[in-house]
């Protein structure tokens, strides 16, 4: 029982620093446009901590910033970063294989989404696997400018504090 309670921060620890690295890699983000103008209290609070390059290029970032996720989401990060297109000789083959067949879609054309914007939720999504990275709730009192620039403060200096916790030593 001794050594359990030795071998377990242990084997616990790494775990813990390994979890959120993709984070300590984010650079560079772009915001997209949040409730009330949230993206643009962010974006500045973001610049006058140094925590990351705020890029108007979507193609020049690391992550991206949004207050909602679900097929909206989606959509626009398809629209934003297409699918590579496959070689010619595999376009070739799915167009032979595709001859006569009929294509049957399950999906609603509207999907419902449970993630609603401008309650508070800020999401940090790596562009590339498209995994949430970081996530926080601060929803601001009301949409005052005040207020959005005070839960933008809180925001960045949440993100700010784990960004120290994970980053290696010097």
């Amino acid at each position: 029982m001794e050594l359990m309670r030795l071998v377990l921060p242990i084997l616990i620890l790494p775990a813990i620093f390994a979890a959120n690295a993709d984070l300590v890699r984010v650079k560079s983000v772009y915001m997209l446009p949040m409730s009330n103008g949230m993206d643009q209290y962010l974006a500045n609070h973001l610049l006058a901590a140094d925590l990351y390059v705020v890029v108007t290029d979507p193609k020049a970032a690391d992550a991206v910033f949004t207050d909602s996720l679900g097929p909206a989401f989606e959509r626009k990060m398809t629209e934003l970063y297409p699918p590579e297109k496959p070689a010619e000789k595999e376009k070739d083959k799915d167009e032979d294989a595709d001859k006569g067949a009929i294509k049957e879609s399950g999906a609603p054309a509207n999907p419902v989404s449970t993630f609603r914007r401008g309650r508070g939720m800020v999401f940090l999504v790596d562009r590339t696997t498209r995994k949430v990275v970081w996530s926080v709730y601060e929803p601001p009192k009301n949409a005052s400018s005040d207020s959005l620039d005070r839960a933008a403060r809180k925001i960045t200096g949440r993100l700010k504090k784990e960004l120290e916790a994970k980053a290696p030593a010097k």
